[in-house]
């Protein structure tokens, strides 16, 4: 009598499991576009993605600063170890059908064809290839923006995989995640969570509010890109992603990203003078305060950090305040519009004590 073992589906294996941690600490609050990625990921792994066709297509929709350009530039950090490896297309830069040219080159005969340089030809597609992952990366940014020229040449591209450059040389796209990004539909999913003047907003004080709300917030999203694009793009794309308005919670994380990520510039980018960042929760919810605005998501939460540590930090550099190996305590107290900025004498001691200090 033959026997059988339930097996679990829902497992990954270790490389997409090293993507879904990676992307979970640098995207927040964006499951299932996470879940998409990583599901994609994992089934080109296993060489069951299908032939002749892009790893995958992905339509992101969303609010502004929510994540949708984030996630692409994280995944592929994640997977080549590098930043600046996603081929973008600004799509506000193709409105006109015309300026195709600039994407696929300029056809023979044409005044300029050997001075036109394709930006999706094979050699740029394959630039940041390593030997041990040759998987490319392009991102069309604010897809609704462009021609339908750009959308007809992106048919046969979420398609087949191939692209024909104006010189009739072929693109193979067969290695490439595509994503396209949209902010179709951001005002109807902004105010399903900002309370309107005068109005209570809708109640999400319980699992299933906030699953009701989610579940509105990606229809209306959906529903906007179907009555833009045509049943024959839609039919192309693998997944479409409604991202979420970042809440409180959300923004609270990205800050502590942020922070990180400023810690680290401050190490590889400060001219040898590399010092420590201690920034209290006072601070912290100042620049969350700061930089909040649920239009326009984590965007804001960014530039107060710019403006209000990182500029400051820059100045006290700049006039030697600061040393290699200090401790700098960063608080905020009540009633300033600014941060207040410490220098831990001990701190620098115990550095040159170690003998950190270079000669």
């Amino acid at each position: 009598m033959r026997r059988f073992s339930m097996l679990d589906p829902t497992r990954t294996g270790r490389q997409a499991e090293d993507l879904e941690n990676d992307l979970r600490h640098f995207v927040v609050g964006q499951e299932e576009a996470i879940h998409q990625i990583v599901n994609a990921y994992q089934t080109h792994l296993a060489g069951l993605s299908p032939a002749g066709r892009p790893i995958g297509n992905f339509l992101f929709l969303g609010p502004t600063g929510c994540g949708k350009t984030r996630i692409v530039e994280a995944t592929a950090q994640a997977l080549l170890k590098k930043p600046g490896t996603v081929i973008k297309i600004d799509c506000g830069e193709f409105q006109h059908s015309h300026e195709i040219a600039k994407l696929i080159g300029s056809p023979p005969g044409y005044l300029g064809h050997r001075e036109t340089r394709a930006l999706l030809s094979q050699e740029i597609l394959s630039q940041h290839h390593t030997e041990k992952l040759k998987i490319s990366f392009v991102l069309f940014d604010e897809i609704e923006k462009a021609s339908d020229a750009l959308w007809n040449l992106l048919l046969g591209i979420l398609d087949k995989a191939t692209l024909t450059l104006g010189d009739n040389r072929r693109v193979d796209f067969s290695s490439t995640m595509v994503f396209l990004t949209s902010n179709l539909g951001a005002a109807e999913m902004t105010s399903l969570v900002t309370p309107r003047l005068g109005f209570q907003g809708p109640p999400c004080d319980d699992a299933t509010s906030r699953s009701k709300l989610s579940g509105r917030i990606s229809s209306t999203g959906i529903a906007a890109a179907r009555r833009k694009f045509t049943p024959e793009f839609i039919n192309r794309l693998d997944k479409i992603v409604v991202f979420k308005s970042l809440g409180d919670e959300e923004l609270r994380r990205i800050v502590d990203i942020e922070l990180e990520m400023v810690q680290q510039r401050i190490m590889t980018a400060s001219a040898g003078m590399p010092f420590t960042v201690d920034v209290t929760d006072d601070a912290r919810q100042f620049l969350l305060t700061e930089g909040s605005d649920i239009r326009y998501g984590a965007r804001p939460l960014k530039r107060a950090i710019e403006r209000l540590l990182v500029q400051p930090l820059s100045n006290l550099m700049a006039t030697d305040q600061i040393h290699r190996g200090d401790r700098i305590r960063v608080t905020h107290g009540g009633g300033t519009s600014s941060l207040v900025f410490f220098r831990e004498a001990e701190a620098s001691e115990s550095w040159e004590a170690a003998g950190c200090v270079a000669a």
